[in-house]
């Protein structure tokens, strides 16, 4: 084998011109070559002490799949890879790495760091390019058990178990299975067709998928008990949106990020025949820092706006988002208005609109200056408003991207079943609620996390079911 790459840059990934992305909703970043994966497998060590590994949530053999890599063998790679992960080619793609895996490798002591989620996007879209070969499920162990929602929690804690024999059925609320996958992240991220392909290995291997239903109002947790199941999942995620409570959060053209994204990227208002309302063209102002608000902000572009602004109060360095979704965001072209704060969305009535016209549409926003003051709870500087800074822009929809709390619909249908004072299922270090036999992981536990931190928690789930029902 040729001896290790000890270039200090990892290779870069192609992407679309910024000046052509910004107006479609084709995947941004292209993917790497047989050629140049191997190159940069080559970078990796393979350490003995594997820090990397320690970064994952959930635990892929990471040097382990990059020595097949190195050698061609690609489909082995994914064999490593999936042995851990059920849904490697989305967590290639929209995982951040930066801060987990790639954080520990030794190469980033002196350069950067090897492109390990690049490297697994790389394997799972060769093995769905080439591999012919069809899993299939495992005979019964005769036990069954639900899944409530079918996000990164769901379908993780689903594939773990049903390939130990389980009989698993997942319950969807909406009408296509993947949760935040196919409803939070846009087309030009996260390809519907890569999620689709995800949910249907898992079919593959036996789990049954009901969407329609929506736990506590289709079906109660007590009736799918009643139908057999003997434990029961809930990774129903954090759809319920937050906002500020200023004045004109009312007003016509004021979304929560997860309506606007919901729009566009489920019901497909980014097609020229959709049917689908959605606020499309002028100024747009986005409210907040994460991923999320950069998802909205980078799709309002595409969908037509002439300026997008993120609003933030706190900096840059700040900034909670991915570093390479704010670079795409820059390069796109989206201004950030950084250290200020909402006051109040402006707003005016327009009686000879046909829409309603009783509560007004958006016009502007009047924000306040802020500086960074002393450190809060979190280590985070807090921001403070400078008195009198007080301006207005001009702004026709305000997307609000300020987080989103668990739906309160279960707890609300389930005695003893207890939650936080943020509305968070409360679980023990196993996924174990305060009811028996009722597991519960991700975003309905923690409030809005990464996709990688809820496929953990429904692995963490999935082991620990197994061990009660094997008894």
């Amino acid at each position: 084998m040729a001896k290790a790459n000890m270039t200090p840059e990892r290779n870069i990934m192609p992407t679309q011109e910024p000046s052509v992305r910004a107006h479609n909703f084709d995947e941004v970043a292209l993917g790497y070559s047989e050629e140049t994966a191997i190159d940069e497998a080559m970078r990796c060590l393979n350490c003995k002490n594997k820090p990397c590994v320690d970064g994952c949530p959930v635990k892929i053999r990471i040097p382990d799949f990059i020595e097949e890599i190195k050698k061609g063998e690609f489909e082995k790679a994914y064999e490593i890879i999936s042995a851990s992960s059920s849904l490697p080619a989305v967590c290639g793609r929209v995982c951040p790495q930066e801060k987990q895996c790639e954080s520990k490798c030794v190469r980033g002591i002196k350069g950067e760091s090897v492109g390990i989620g690049r490297l697994e996007r790389f394997v799972a879209d060769w093995h769905n390019t080439f591999s012919v070969d069809v899993p299939s499920s495992l005979s019964s162990n005769g036990h069954k058990v639900a899944v409530v929602g079918s996000g990164p929690s769901g379908l993780t804690c689903a594939g773990d178990l049903a390939k130990k024999g389980y009989e698993v059925t997942v319950f969807e609320a909406l009408h296509v299975a993947g949760g935040v996958l196919v409803y939070g992240i846009p087309e030009f991220r996260l390809p519907k067709t890569i999620v689709a392909k995800e949910v249907d290995t898992l079919k593959k291997l036996g789990v049954k998928i009901e969407t329609n239903v929506v736990i506590g109002k289709t079906l109660t947790v007590d009736e799918i008990f009643d139908m057999g199941f003997e434990a029961i999942f809930i990774g129903s995620g954090a759809g319920l949106p937050n906002f500020m409570g200023i004045p004109g959060e009312s007003l016509k053209g004021v979304y929560s990020a997860n309506e606007f994204l919901t729009r566009s990227n489920l019901m497909k208002a980014y097609r020229d025949d959709s049917t689908t309302p959605i606020m499309k063209g002028g100024n747009v102002a986005v409210v907040g820092g994460g991923n999320v608000a950069m998802d909205a902000a980078r799709t309002a572009l595409r969908l037509g706006a002439e300026k997008v602004y993120i609003i933030y109060r706190r900096s840059m360095e700040e900034l909670p988002a991915r570093l390479e979704e704010v670079e795409h965001a820059i390069e796109e072209g989206i201004e950030f208005s950084l250290l200020c704060a909402p006051l109040e969305i402006l707003g005016y009535n327009n009686p000879d609109d046909p829409r309603d016209p009783q509560n007004g549409f958006v016009k502007g926003m009047r924000l306040i200056k802020m500086e960074l003051g002393e450190p809060d709870e979190r280590g985070r500087r807090r921001p403070v408003e400078i008195e009198g800074s007080e301006y207005e822009i001009e702004v026709d929809t305000v997307i609000m991207s300020i987080g989103t709390s668990p739906n309160p619909l279960i707890k609300s249908t389930t005695d003893g079943l207890e939650v936080n004072s943020r509305g968070g299922i409360i679980v023990n270090e196993d996924g174990l609620t305060s009811r028996s036999s009722v597991y519960a992981g991700g975003d309905a536990v923690t409030g809005a996390a990464t996709v990688i931190s809820a496929m953990g928690a429904g692995k963490t789930a999935a082991e620990a079911i197994d061990k009660y029902l094997s008894k």
